[in-house]
This record gives structure tokens, C-alpha cells and sequence, in this order.
């Protein structure tokens, strides 16, 4: 018994390859324009309802401490190790961003929720705002419990 095995070369169509790469260039262009810009930044338009300053803090075994800044004592809530991937990353990415602009890790963060339903995350140390309504009610939900979550809780 034989088995032989055929190669077949499908060969993409250069016009195809082509316009593939002009949307990515186009994609990359347009993201740097914004970043460049502004034009991705949070603009408020509604009053703010109701605010709290963050602070967050890594535990030895991975969870992470959230507490309010006014009183640093106590935590108002602990993520579990593992869980919640949308708000450690979130926070990581913005830790990130406070590590390459060299800025003060122990600068608070603005969480507001606006007169328009809006929730807000701003990095008070490197001046970054989220609009976390952009991540879907479930990601908001995350932060929106932080809002009016007690010490101790």
C-alpha cells in the first residue's frame, strides 16, 4: 500500500494581499492619529453624581485590596485571586502607563459616575480617563460596586 501525499499551493490573490495590508496600515494609522490627537479621550458633558478615590493594592496571595482613599485603613473590597479579570487588567495596563511615565504609584484613582449613567476611571498621577460604559455592563459592573461599597464589606 502506497500513500502518497499531494501538495497543493493555493495561492492568495495579490489584489486580496494587497488590500489587506492597506486596511491594516489604514487601521494603525488612524489609531496612532487618535492616540496622537485626543481624539480617544473621554469628553464629560453630564455633572459628575457621585465620586470615591481608589487606591488598589496586590496581596502576597493575588488578590488585590481595594480601598478608599480618604481611609486607607480598611479595605471596602477584596478581588479573590483569579477572579475579576476585566478590572485586574484594566488596572494593570493603567499601573503600566504610571510605570513608563515614571509617575507616583500611590496617586489615587477617580472613580465617577455621571448625571448621564456614565462611569468613569481616571488615573489622577498620569491624567488618563476611561469611559468604562465602552467595555460592556458587565466590565462596568466590576467598578461601579466600588463606588458605594463600605470599608470592611
Amino acid at each position: 500500500m502506497s500513500l502518497s501525499h499531494e501538495h497543493h499551493r493555493e495561492d492568495v490573490p495579490r489584489p486580496a494581499l494587497i488590500a489587506i495590508g492597506c486596511v491594516v496600515a489604514l487601521s494603525i494609522a488612524a489609531a496612532a492619529v487618535g492616540r496622537l490627537t485626543g481624539a480617544t479621550e473621554t469628553t464629560i458633558t453630564a455633572a459628575p453624581v457621585l465620586s470615591r478615590d481608589l487606591l488598589f493594592q496586590d496581596r502576597p496571595n493575588g488578590a488585590i485590596a481595594v480601598f478608599d482613599a480618604k481611609d486607607p485603613a480598611t479595605p471596602i473590597a477584596i478581588v479573590p485571586p483569579e477572579t475579576n479579570g476585566f478590572l485586574r487588567g484594566t488596572m494593570r495596563g493603567l499601573a503600566q502607563q504610571r510605570i513608563r511615565q515614571d509617575a507616583d504609584l500611590g496617586i489615587p484613582f477617580r472613580l465617577t459616575e455621571w448625571a448621564d449613567s456614565r462611569l468613569t476611571l481616571e488615573d489622577l498621577a498620569t491624567h488618563r480617563m476611561l469611559d468604562l460604559e465602552a467595555f460592556g455592563a458587565t466590565n462596568e459592573g466590576a467598578f461601579l460596586k466600588l463606588i458605594t461599597a463600605k470599608a470592611g464589606s
